[in-house]
């Protein structure tokens, strides 16, 4: 269930809930007992997360990085706007949009230029730049130990990148979803693009290949069928729980949400989701 918990005020704390964020954890605990999902209020206030390989990091309003121990986040020296933690390692871009990777404890700078970077690919490295194009590292470079590395550019423009088990996804900037065809650790370029189905304004995939995203109003949707043979699935379901949220990640089970005050939920999937299909998201 949902529990409201005192939270503290600096280095990426909170201050008491309020009344405004007290219902919302009421209207959520009836949505969640509904869904299938366990949730809980992680205490800490975050605008961006990242879960992979089971582990959690975000960063807050003032960029300070956050990495969860338990249920507490614990400061990690940098500045971020974005981090992403999975096979290929910890990751993260600055407000410059300059790109560093974790490296012996230290954060150690890529040559490059990216605003959002997904390390949760089969062992690959996906970002895009400022101006929406997109790029990839193979395996190869993903590890490497050098700086100026080389980075591919794909085809096409997104906002926002993602990769799993499955391929990859991205929307771009009218929030058109987009699935990548044959990408692997060793092609992260992958073959051509394919549309899919509804509007959202980010999506993300995990290492066990589920598919969640965010449409413009913050509701939740998770792409349904996705398997080795149909990697794009079938069609979208509304997960109902209440929001709006604006950002998400999910891992090992556990979807990661962040509502639009920055509140942190930790959902656990007991696969017995009371979900409403629709066509378009």
């Amino acid at each position: 269930m949902c529990t409201a918990q005192r939270k503290r005020r600096g280095h990426g704390t909170l201050a008491v809930v309020g009344k405004t964020v007290f219902f919302s954890f009421i209207f959520n605990l009836l949505n969640t007992s509904n869904a299938g999902l366990q949730c809980t209020l992680i205490p800490g206030w975050l605008k961006q997360l990242d879960a992979g390989a089971g582990q959690v990091y975000g960063v807050n309003d003032n960029d300070e990085i956050y990495r969860l121990n338990g249920n507490d986040w614990v400061n990690i020296q940098g500045r971020l706007i974005h981090v992403s933690v999975g096979l290929s390692g910890l990751w993260g871009a600055n407000r410059g949009n300059n790109i560093y990777k974790m490296q012996d404890g230290n954060w150690v700078q890529v040559a490059g230029a990216l605003k959002q970077v997904d390390a949760g690919g089969r062992a690959h490295l996906v970002g895009v730049n400022g101006a929406d194009n997109v790029y990839c590292l193979n395996q190869d470079t993903t590890f490497s130990r050098g700086t100026n590395v080389p980075f591919i550019q794909i085809d096409g423009n997104l906002k926002y990148y993602s990769c799993g088990l499955y391929g990859c996804w991205g929307v771009n900037n009218i929030n058109d979803i987009y699935h990548r065809l044959n990408v692997n650790s060793e092609n992260c370029k992958g073959s051509e693009w394919r549309r899919v189905d509804g509007k959202l304004v980010m999506v993300e995939t995990s290492s066990d290949g589920a598919v969640y995203g965010i449409n413009t109003v913050g509701q939740i949707y998770k792409r349904e069928g996705i398997s080795d043979s149909n990697p794009i699935g079938t069609k979208w379901s509304l997960v109902n729980i209440f929001g709006p949220f604006k950002h998400l990640s999910y891992d090992g089970g556990i979807l990661w949400l962040i509502n639009k005050d920055g509140n942190i939920f930790k959902c656990e999937d007991k696969k017995t989701c009371c979900e409403f299909c629709i066509n378009d998201a």
